[in-house]
């Protein structure tokens, strides 16, 4: 469903564009992203599913509107947290303490140690079952810890919105289904939208309350189950009624 219906938030995309150059990267890009949802985005490479979540972050200038709706009614700023599909930290001598520390503080981390700022972070961390990672490197994490510890970071303000560029990466089996199920728990007791970039279409098809497929511009918005078996999606990404590739 592509309104904000009475009674819900929601992110309104209208019409956005983004050019390089004399090249189209997106084009006439709608949809809406409601409170208490997961929204997945899914599209071949090149459809422009990164340059999406970064127009929805400010780094890169588009036409059209983005905006937001309370469920009163009124239009107000926008809070959007934020987990990218992969960091560059793989020699820095940050811990996790520093990271968080000085995102949250104004002063400085490498000079100050606050028992009750390492409290708190701690207990910011265990929410995501990560308080033991406090003291680690951040070059040291495995990828589903530093996923872990940058979902808890993404939740410092409670923002609107939490955007997910492919944040599974380099997890196991066991990573992804905790991952996932506390996904769910955030939509749920935060009443936060996600929006996620995804191609792992069996933990779309479970996890999501709606999926996107976006190639330049927004082909199909729909539930999972009709998405995921329909032509759009089988001509997307070649797949026959077999169910091959």
């Amino acid at each position: 469903m592509n309104t904000c219906g009475q009674g819900y938030c929601c992110t309104k995309i209208d019409n956005l564009t983004v050019t390089k150059g004399s090249d189209t990267i997106l084009s006439k890009v709608n949809f809406h992203i409601h409170c208490g949802e997961i929204t997945s985005i899914i599209g071949r490479n090149g459809a422009g599913k990164t340059t999406l979540i970064r127009a929805l972050l400010g780094e890169i200038k588009y036409s059209g509107k983005i905006s937001f709706h309370h469920h009163t009614g009124a239009q107000k700023s926008l809070k959007i947290g934020y987990v990218p599909q992969k960091l560059n930290l793989d020699n820095s001598p940050s811990s996790v303490y520093d990271i968080f520390a000085s995102f949250i503080s104004d002063k400085p981390v490498f000079l100050f140690k606050s028992k009750k700022l390492y409290a708190q972070i701690q207990m910011q961390l265990a929410e995501f079952g990560a308080e033991l990672l406090i003291d680690k490197r951040i070059s040291e994490l495995s990828g589903g810890e530093l996923q872990r510890v940058m979902l808890s970071l993404a939740m410092i303000p409670l923002p609107d919105i939490l955007l997910l560029d492919e944040p599974v990466s380099g997890m196991d089996r066991d990573g992804l289904d905790m991952f996932y199920k506390k996904l769910i728990d955030l939509k749920s007791k935060n009443d936060i939208a996600i929006l996620m970039v995804s191609h792992d279409f069996d933990y779309v098809s479970r996890y999501s309350d709606r999926v996107i497929l976006l190639n330049k511009t927004v082909l199909e918005d729909n539930t999972p189950d009709i998405l995921l078996s329909g032509n759009n999606f089988k001509r997307e990404f070649r797949i026959d009624f077999g169910g091959k590739r």
